[in-house]
């Protein structure tokens, strides 16, 4: 078998580095994506500031949720923020090799799985849609490896201006808003591969069955509790109305204990807690322990080591997170030690940096392959320049993490035979978790 740094030892793993041998000699064109659109709605300050005079200060959990997600006047609800001429980029939108060497993730685990009839493609987040575009063409250029197995793509997704983007980007005009007694699937469509392609606004409205899920970038926009350790305990950090200007916000520390400084982890002297983040990750590992599958997640964040990291974003520069809420993206840092202690009945493994992982899934020689094809100079040199900054430690390289939920019987190695063992048959061991390992040639 495989460990970091060792040698192919068997028939099975050489298929899987024959996979990506076919994959990564395969020329393809860059993708291109579309400008941002919309602008903020500027009602958002005076929904909060009535809001606080009526209950008085609010957690900055709930001020995420309703800048982030109010289905009137939220930032991802109203707005298509991805882009160069929206607030932020995403890994996906800067080069196809992200996505593609996520497909061919996919397909690994779904050989460890031992090659199931079904799989569900989930993508929680999908943004533009250009990461599960990149993986479908993945699936159809190995549909060979995948035989006769049934692929469908479930999509989560929260604002209607992205999901139409999403729907536009897979299916093209195959797509269709469904009505209110086929709820919980809102949007129904068909790639032009005649895949089918669902869109639900939770994960728990997901179809049960062997599933592969995909969280680029979706785990940092959750609500996080922020606390800070005072001479009298935890004290929730809390937003109010600054008493001075009455259209200003400033964040205040609670007087008292509050529900979720007292029943939420706290260490160090300044914590931020995702309750929701760890809420969806329990769901994800039921459903994996249950029917199997995978979940691979991507994000900035930190093992357990970072305190103050809620910012905002607003043309690709840092945003004050209280000034003209709903103009700009808010997020901060995912606590992957957070997440592995909410895991339950599953194996994680990592987080290990981007350009560890990418370069573990063989993305040095997916570029060569890409620059051997280019027909320019131009591209040529996008390509290069897409590459250093998934790859580059100052860019994205070390500042982002992978992290996998994996089935226990995934990693676990066989137990040894004990007393009178009749079957002389061994058992394999686990294959390699590709991405989080470095695989070799013998």
């Amino acid at each position: 078998m495989f460990s970091r740094g060792s040698h192919l030892g068997s028939s099975q793993l050489q298929n899987l580095l024959q996979i990506k041998l076919i994959f990564l000699r395969w020329p393809r064109p860059l993708c291109t994506c579309s400008p941002a659109e919309n602008k903020p709605h500027p009602s958002m300050l005076k929904h909060l500031t009535s809001k606080i005079k009526s209950t008085g200060p609010i957690s900055v959990a709930e001020y995420m949720r309703e800048v982030l997600t109010n289905p009137v006047t939220g930032y991802y609800v109203r707005n298509n923020m991805l882009g160069v001429e929206g607030d932020f980029i995403t890994s996906p939108e800067i080069s196809q090799m992200f996505g593609e060497l996520i497909g061919v993730w996919i397909i690994s685990e779904w050989m460890a799985a031992g090659h199931p009839e079904q799989v569900q493609i989930v993508e929680l987040g999908p943004g533009k849609g250009s990461l599960t575009k990149d993986i479908l063409r993945v699936l159809h250029q190995l549909r060979s490896v995948m035989g006769g197995a049934s692929v469908s793509v479930h999509l989560v997704e929260v604002s209607p201006v992205l999901s139409a983007l999403q729907a536009q980007a897979l299916t093209g005009s195959e797509s269709h808003v469904t009505t209110e007694g086929e709820e919980p699937v809102y949007r129904r469509g068909n790639t032009p591969d005649g895949l089918q392609v669902s869109w639900y606004k939770r994960i728990q409205d997901v179809p049960p069955g062997f599933s592969v899920h995909v969280a680029q970038e979706f785990f940092d926009a959750l609500p996080i509790h922020k606390f800070q350790k005072t001479p009298r305990g935890w004290r929730e950090v809390l937003v109010d109305i600054d008493p001075d200007r009455d259209e200003q916000l400033r964040f205040v520390l609670s007087p008292n204990a509050t529900l979720a400084s007292t029943t939420l982890i706290q260490r160090r002297e300044h914590v931020e807690v995702c309750a929701e983040g760890g809420v969806v990750l329990q769901h994800l590992s039921k459903r994996i322990s249950e029917r199997g599958g995978a979940a691979l997640i991507a994000d900035y964040g930190h093992d357990g080591t970072k305190t103050d990291t809620f910012r905002g974003f607003k043309d690709h520069q840092l945003h004050d997170v209280l000034t003209s809420p709903g103009s700009a993206d808010l997020t901060a840092d995912v606590d992957f030690s957070y997440l592995r202690r909410c895991a339950g009945g599953v194996a994680c493994v990592g987080p290990v940096s981007q350009n560890s992982f990418l370069r573990n899934m063989g993305i040095d020689a997916r570029l060569q392959v890409l620059l051997k094809n280019c027909p320019d100079l131009a591209s040529r040199c996008q390509l290069l320049r897409s590459y250093h900054t998934l790859m580059d430690p100052g860019q994205m390289g070390e500042r982002f993490q992978f992290f996998g939920v994996l089935p226990l019987s995934r990693v676990q190695r066989p137990r040894p035979q004990t007393g009178l063992n009749l079957d002389k048959t061994q058992r394999p061991a686990p294959l390699p978790v590709a991405g989080f390992t470095e695989l070799k040639y013998a």
